[in-house]
């Protein structure tokens, strides 16, 4: 099996290292970038690892070396630091990198499609959502998917599980629609061992709508907080990446909250979605308050604003 990662910078970088890391998922790993220079670079930093993982071969190449490959992960654009999205009163928020990087997916998906057109496509860039609806227009087939808001979900379990003193796998807590400043935070489904998560922290000292907006903020501006620190938010995508391209190469049938198009919606958005070869294979909707269903309408009629603006 061979796998594609098309840009080459922090995200990207960190994504070929999760990738090598979790292992014996493919034997080829190629990656891509504007700057062949610096994909050659990581390629060859990276083969170093390889030795310590499962056998793979990664090596830098044009777009003719994805061919055959399974799957091609895409990184490629400007992020939030150059993009000028780290104002945490923007409600913009990764949206002010839109139209930028379609411009980049413009150049980049019909080059992927025609090197490999069987290929099923993740969009790893900000913001991905309307990035896949803009790549499922290019590519004209449907095995596209964005990273969506595992990696929000992922940032709720573990602000959770620290005001519970527990490990974060031993929550069950879900982030849904925009991978971004309207994403809905499931408060109501939150679970400990099918205990209800807002049962578990009223039982602390801090008042419960107070804790809420904490936590909110701080997912919502996660990224954010990471760039003042490191100039960069890329390990944590890095690794969902990989675990997303584990789920799609072993046919797993995973349930994750990734972002598909949806029908229903009219747009890609995540929620409940069933991740296997060929990408996302079937979506549900997660049960919901009014109050969170109301919020969730408003993210996707965003997502649809976002969508309208690259596609019209």
């Amino acid at each position: 099996m061979k796998v594609g990662v098309v840009g080459a910078g922090a995200v990207g970088a960190a994504t070929v290292l999760s990738l090598i890391q979790r292992g014996g998922m493919f034997r080829e790993l190629v990656v891509l970038d504007l700057d062949r220079k610096r994909a050659e670079g990581v390629a060859v930093d990276m083969r170093y690892a390889t030795p310590l993982a499962p056998t793979v071969d990664v090596r830098a190449g044009d777009y003719d070396a994805l061919a055959g490959a399974e799957l091609v992960i895409i990184t490629a654009g400007v992020n939030e630091k150059a993009g000028g999205a780290t104002d945490r009163a923007d409600p913009e928020g990764r949206r002010r990198l839109l139209d930028t990087n379609a411009e980049v997916y413009r150049d980049v998906v019909p080059k992927v499609v025609a090197a490999t057109p069987d290929a099923v496509l993740m969009v790893v860039t900000d913001p991905p959502d309307p990035l896949a609806d803009l790549t499922r227009r290019l590519a004209g087939h449907d095995r596209v998917f964005s990273t969506g808001t595992l990696i929000d979900s992922l940032r709720f379990q573990v602000h959770l599980a620290e005001r519970l003193h527990i490990r974060p796998r031993d929550v069950q807590a879900m982030v849904v629609g925009e991978h971004g400043t309207s994403e809905v935070l499931l408060w109501s489904s939150a679970r400990v061992s099918g205990i209800p998560v807002l049962d578990l922290l009223r039982d602390g000292d801090q008042p419960i709508d107070e804790m809420k907006e904490r936590i909110e903020n701080d997912i919502r501006y996660a990224n954010i907080t990471i760039i003042e620190g490191t100039g960069a938010s890329q390990y944590g995508i890095g690794a969902v990446s990989a675990r997303l391209a584990e789920a799609v190469l072993r046919d797993e049938g995973a349930v994750l909250p990734v972002a598909a198009y949806s029908p229903a919606y009219d747009v890609t958005l995540s929620l409940v979605s069933v991740l296997g070869a060929g990408g996302v294979q079937r979506m549900y909707e997660p049960a919901m308050t009014g109050e969170e269903r109301a919020a969730l309408e408003r993210s996707a009629g965003i997502l649809r604003d976002a969508a309208r603006r690259i596609l019209d």
